[in-house]
């Protein structure tokens, strides 16, 4: 079962070693879409002995096939017709998002043609990549540092954007030459279907890429196996330290992309009716689901309260609705559980801080997982809606009394993922994120490039994805030193 617009041929199989076959559990997984609670689709549930088999074929391929020995560009040329099966695609990968988790149907499609341009520019960066350098060296005739790839690579995508995470990861392992074990969130499986038969019209050799979807218990079975060599997990914190503690046990590679509490620091420069625009705008976005969100806002003491005033003006004009309502500008969370977790968070600031608009479920929705915007002045930096990631449309108001306290607010968090200034001062703007302790900075907004390193600092997680440096986040170093020249590199 499928949602309507599109067309998955094997949604109830596993896909290991080349071919689709029926998961050993013979259980199906159920997704529920939050505009309307109903089933929408049902895909296959793996369970350890899957993943384990998945496991096994990923080995046999990187150990025993051609995909790691190929030269970089013939590997690139069949990432190029994978790249090639998936742009008709994207219309079905729009669908699949929004009826899953209830993305807004434009931003569904700008998003998934941005996924797909970055899947292309990886190839770019691959293509110019030097996975043979030469270095100089007093120890032999000739120094090389060659750039090999890590082996088997689980890939574990979140629920929140899990076409554009998991082609992320897909690419920068593939062009790497390692084998990948897909591990698609099932709330969110359908994209990594997508992308499997994409694989397979491209004719990537068997078991180079794996598709097992399952849930905690077969995932954590996943992350504990041997075989595999490198987690690469997008995902929460608390999910995070778990793999990390994993794969230091046995001293294997992970990049994780973690949790966020991002800050906005609103300069005097910024207009105010401006600021209530850009901040609103951002905090309905994906319905605030995004993990480098800018959910604080630290701005001067004596422009708080019309700050306050006039996001809450902003609030009060979103049009709330279900996700293929062309009119709405915030859809529904993603699910039951999540709109829980949102609701205790607004509770909690109830007690802690001064509500300043919704907190409610909206009147004219009595179904689906809808939450109000959320407004919270006078927050404190140190209570639990300024410290913690609350993943919805919640924005916390914290008042500071200068340049340099509002930099420490900022600083004071044990995430460290992005933040931006609100500024017309590009001086100030670079001199504010250099004292930043995040990943990334953006002037004037939530700015990200995928094609620039991504990441955090601190608990925000481990490693980088993006750029050059995502491609090296799935190779090893090789020194060699030899006594002449190499016919060929």
């Amino acid at each position: 079962m499928v949602p309507q617009g599109v067309n998955i041929r094997h949604a109830d199989k596993v896909w290991i070693g080349g071919a689709w076959a029926q998961p050993h559990s013979g259980r199906l997984i159920e997704v529920v879409s939050p505009d309307s609670e109903a089933v929408v689709a049902t895909v296959a549930e793996a369970d350890a002995a899957d993943m384990d088999a998945a496991v096994a074929a990923a080995r046999e391929a990187f150990e025993h096939g051609v995909w790691g020995r190929m030269a970089p560009g013939a590997r690139l040329d069949v990432l190029r017709r994978m790249s090639d099966a998936l742009a008709p695609r994207a219309g079905e990968v729009a669908a699949a998002w929004r009826a899953q988790i209830g993305v807004l149907a434009g931003l569904a499609a700008g998003i998934t043609a941005g996924s797909n341009a970055s899947f292309a520019a990886t190839i770019a960066v691959a293509a110019d990549y030097e996975f043979v350098e030469r270095r100089p060296t007093a120890g032999a005739a000739v120094g090389l540092v060659a750039w090999e790839p890590v082996g088997v690579v689980a890939a574990i995508a979140p629920w929140n954007v899990p076409y554009g995470i998991m082609l992320g990861k897909v690419a920068y392992a593939l062009a790497a030459g390692c084998s990948v074990v897909m591990k698609p969130s099932p709330e969110t499986p359908l994209e990594a279907y997508i992308i499997a038969e994409a694989a397979e019209a491209a004719g990537l050799p068997a078991g180079v890429l794996n598709l097992v979807c399952g849930h905690r218990e077969a995932s954590d079975h996943l992350v504990c196996n041997p075989d595999v060599d490198k987690v690469s997990f997008t995902g929460s914190t608390v999910a995070g330290k778990r793999i990390g503690s994993v794969c230091g046990g046995r001293i294997a590679r992970c990049t994780l992309e973690l949790g966020g509490k991002s800050a906005a620091i609103v300069r005097d420069d910024f207009a105010i009716d401006d600021a209530a625009k850009l901040l609103t705008g951002t905090i309905t976005m994906l319905s605030g689901q995004i993990c480098a969100m800018l959910s604080r806002v630290i701005v001067p003491r004596r422009r708080h309260d019309e700050l306050a005033e006039a996001i809450a003006g902003e609030m009060a004009k979103v049009v709330i609705g279900h996700s293929d309502d062309p009119a709405a500008q915030l859809g529904p969370v993603a699910m039951q559980r999540q709109l829980e977790r949102v609701e205790s968070y607004i509770a909690e600031g109830r007690a802690t801080a001064d509500l300043i608009h919704g907190g409610g479920r909206p009147s004219h929705l009595n179904r689906g997982y809808f939450i109000e915007p959320t407004l919270f002045a006078n927050v404190r930096n140190d209570s639990r809606i300024a410290q913690e990631e609350i993943f919805g449309p919640v924005l916390s108001l914290i008042p500071c009394e200068d340049e340099d306290d509002a930099i420490r607010i900022a600083n004071d968090s044990t995430y460290g993922l992005a933040g931006s200034v609100l500024t017309h001062d590009a001086d100030a703007a670079y001199r504010i994120a250099r004292r930043v302790r995040t990943g990334g900075v953006g002037q004037n907004g939530l700015r990200m490039d995928f094609g620039l390193p991504f990441g955090g600092f601190k608990q925000s997680g481990i490693g980088r994805e993006g750029g050059a440096e995502g491609l090296r986040g799935y190779l090893e170093a090789k020194t060699i030193m030899i006594d002449g020249e190499p016919a060929e590199l």
